[in-house]
């Protein structure tokens, strides 16, 4: 493979997906992976774009058959990558960016160990809070269920190459496009 693949990882609530969007928005060029879910689709999400859709049954097919990078369970639902587009973009010297939790960009460290691992962190834990209660979109037991999760995943910042801190959304994706064109 020779192309350059950055992961961005960190906690639930912190942005990434904000970030990522606005890096599209400024750079539409830059490949960004696709992900698998069982979880069912927020509002406003669409099968192919934020995620693939699928259920339990074809998910467990997938990681049976070798065909995802990286995945895990949480929050009742199962996540992955998809390999064979990543390793298309990789091979065809093209970059590749891939929006994950914290075990997965583990799970891509063992198996890619060139991949660039950057964490995005919030400015606060309790920013990252009220980030989550503002979204709307889960219980308060989803959400407190999330914040559990995030105290341990923010420990795992030194596990990675950088570290962004997402206190402004458009400056998080400059930082993040310059990151991978100077690793690139």
């Amino acid at each position: 493979m020779t192309g350059t693949l950055t992961v961005l990882a960190g906690p639930s609530g912190v942005g990434k997906g904000s970030v990522v969007e606005a890096l599209r928005r400024l750079h539409p060029e830059i490949w960004l992976s696709v992900s698998v879910t069982t979880r069912p689709p927020r509002p406003g999400e669409t099968d192919g774009v934020e995620y693939h859709f699928v259920d339990q049954a074809e998910f467990d097919r997938m990681v049976a058959d070798g065909e995802l990078l990286e995945h895990d369970a949480h929050l009742s639902a199962s996540y992955g990558t998809p390999r064979e587009p990543v390793e298309r973009q990789l091979a065809a010297g093209g970059s590749a960016l891939l929006e994950i939790d914290i075990e997965g960009a583990r799970q891509v460290r063992a198996s890619m160990p060139d991949a660039h691992l950057v964490f995005l962190a919030p400015p606060s834990f309790d920013e990252l809070a009220r980030r989550l209660i503002g979204r709307g979109t889960e219980s308060p037991e989803r959400i407190r269920e999330r914040l559990d999760r995030a105290r341990i995943e923010m420990a795992a910042e030194d596990e990675f190459d950088a570290v962004l801190v997402n206190d402004e959304v458009e400056a998080a994706a400059h930082a993040l496009v310059a990151l991978m064109t100077t690793d690139s």
